[in-house]
């Protein structure tokens, strides 16, 4: 099964919490045991998975980020002016994948999806969610 997710992003630089749709998709598969794909498609933009209790740890993830990779100093700023959104998407990566178990994700109590914006603000991002069965 899959599905296309569709969001807005209103920062910059921001974590999006993502998880909620992303079981919807899981529950509505039927799927027991197996995996969920979560894809972000967009050269600027990353999905990871994190801490979900309070904002801090998204905010230092943006923090360190900046400070890793600042903004107006690379070669393909020359071109469109985000370089470092590039190089933060890149260094993120595009995907993650979580078990099904018992129809659920398997993800932790303190763990949570989250989108990686880098080039906003956007009026459209899109994440494929790809849920597949591993029972035989």
């Amino acid at each position: 099964m899959q599905e296309v997710i569709q969001i807005t992003t209103d920062q910059q630089n921001g974590l999006y919490d993502i998880t909620g749709l992303v079981e919807n998709i899981v529950s509505n598969s039927k799927i027991q045991s197996g995996m969920v794909n979560v894809y972000a498609q967009g050269a600027t933009a990353g999905i990871m998975i994190q801490e979900n209790w309070d904002r801090s740890v998204q905010n230092d993830v943006i923090t360190l980020l900046r400070k890793l990779i600042p903004a107006g100093v690379w070669e393909h700023d020359a071109q469109d002016n985000n370089g470092d959104a590039h190089l933060k998407a890149g260094l993120v990566g595009p995907s993650e994948t979580i078990p099904v178990i018992n129809g659920k994700m398997g993800l932790s109590t303190w763990q949570n999806i989250f989108f990686c914006e880098f080039d906003g603000p956007r009026n459209k991002r899109s994440i494929v969610v790809s849920v597949w069965n591993s029972e035989m």
